[in-house]
């Protein structure tokens, strides 16, 4: 007898099929079963959605208590039905019609609070902005003294001239010998396009609208907590991976190690993604 990792292992260890109040196949056992005949076992199913395997398992036996809320519920079965290869929206309108119904929309920063890691406030440094305040007004000042000096030079220089009857020779121009500088790349856009093979680099544009987003590196420390506005970027680095979270995936467009992720999300739709230095996967 072989030992193998079969779709078929994880079937519950009763065969039955839960029926829904108006005697439909339950949304678990829908998705259950589609996940089967697509020839996939739950671990595959976790690495491709990047849904944790126990809440794979919790929602094929129709346990949404730990999705964390009816938006994360949705949002994980619009994921694992797409996984699988079947519609989303008759298995949403199920659990909608079992579960009270379409939720009223709500902002995504309040939403995801459970998401962010706190940090310890941080009071504003007055002293530091009082010395630059200061160090900026003398840098003026000065640069206005000597910008006023040198006119007043050349002004002197001019009004006492004697008048020459030669005719003035034009000094001919010395070819320089420096070459032109090419312009400095913005900093974000060449952290993508010179994205070094030993470091993970992760940019969020805000193409399509807001989002709050929240990203992490290896070690769980916060590189970014908060909303990007519409037209906005941000990117992010580490020598391991870089977690992020994304209050509405449809609204951002993600660009990892130098390539463009293709992706499906929809507006309003929540990702936690974890991207590291061999992502995207080739082929």
């Amino acid at each position: 007898m072989s030992i193998g990792n079969s779709p078929e292992d994880d079937r519950p260890s009763e065969d039955h099929t839960p029926q829904s109040g108006d005697d439909r196949p339950s949304i678990g056992h829908v998705l259950q079963q589609a996940r089967i005949a697509a020839g996939l076992t739950v671990d595959e199913v976790s690495q491709s959605t990047r849904v944790r395997i126990p809440i794979v398992h919790a929602i094929e036996q129709d346990d949404f208590s730990r999705c964390g809320g009816d938006v994360y519920a949705r949002g994980h079965i619009r994921t694992l039905a797409r996984a699988v290869g079947i519609d989303p929206e008759p298995l949403l309108a199920q659990y909608g019609a079992e579960h009270g119904g379409q939720p009223a929309p709500t902002p995504a920063t309040p939403l995801f609070e459970a998401e962010r890691i706190r940090s310890e406030p941080r009071r504003p440094n007055w002293t530091a902005a009082m010395v630059a305040a200061i160090v900026a007004v003398i840098a003026f000042v000065g640069y206005t003294a000597v910008s006023g000096g040198d006119d007043g030079d050349k002004q002197q220089a001019a009004e006492g001239a004697t008048p020459s009857t030669s005719k003035p020779t034009t000094p001919k121009p010395k070819p320089s010998t420096k070459k032109p500088s090419d312009p400095k790349p913005n900093p974000s856009d060449s952290a993508i396009a010179a994205a070094p093979r030993d470091k993970v680099t992760v940019k969020i544009n805000a193409a399509d609208g807001r989002s709050w987003i929240s990203a992490k590196d290896h070690n769980g420390r916060l590189l970014f907590d908060g909303v990007l506005e519409q037209g906005q970027s941000k990117t992010f680095q580490d020598n391991q991976k870089v977690d992020v979270v994304l209050g509405d995936a449809g609204a951002v467009q993600l660009y990892v190690n130098g390539k463009k992720i293709q992706d499906e999300f929809q507006a309003g739709q929540v990702e936690r993604l974890t991207y590291t230095k061999g992502d995207p996967e080739v082929g």
